[in-house]
């Protein structure tokens, strides 16, 4: 890969404008959008891209599995949080408390859309038979 595809890869992975990109990275504004296609086309280009973004979510991003033990342990009230208490004479102290009980049911409403617990829309399946009822039969 060249050193401006390489400048196109890093510029790229800063606002993932493709446009931008290649005009920081030295390309001309007039044909920026057309090298920018082309680059992002290109393979080597590509892999780079995936790469970082691959060494990215593997590093730095929390997966499914962290963010529902977070949340589990939340609605469980097994987390716990620093918060600053005032013991006097303008003096605080840290302590650690249990998350409120508000966060507590946040976290259980989360879970709960997470697994489709809770639904506005109702799904009605079936046949309902319709009557119609003439005039003639009204005037009894």
């Amino acid at each position: 890969m060249t050193p401006r595809q390489q400048k196109f890869v890093q510029e790229y992975l800063i606002d993932l404008n493709a446009k931008q990109a290649a005009i920081r990275a030295g390309y001309s504004p007039k044909t920026a959008q057309e090298q920018a296609s082309r680059l992002l086309s290109n393979v080597k280009v590509q892999n780079a891209i995936a790469a970082f973004m691959d060494n990215m979510t593997a590093s730095n991003m929390a997966n499914i599995q962290e963010i529902m033990e977070h949340l589990t342990a939340v609605m469980r009230g097994e987390a716990t949080e620093e918060v600053l208490i005032f013991v006097g004479n303008g003096v605080q102290q840290i302590t650690t408390k249990q998350v409120s009980a508000k966060d507590r049911i946040r976290a259980a409403e989360l879970l709960g859309k997470r697994y489709g617990l809770f639904s506005d829309k109702m799904n009605i399946d079936g046949l309902v038979p319709v009557v119609i009822v003439g005039d003639d039969q009204l005037e009894d």
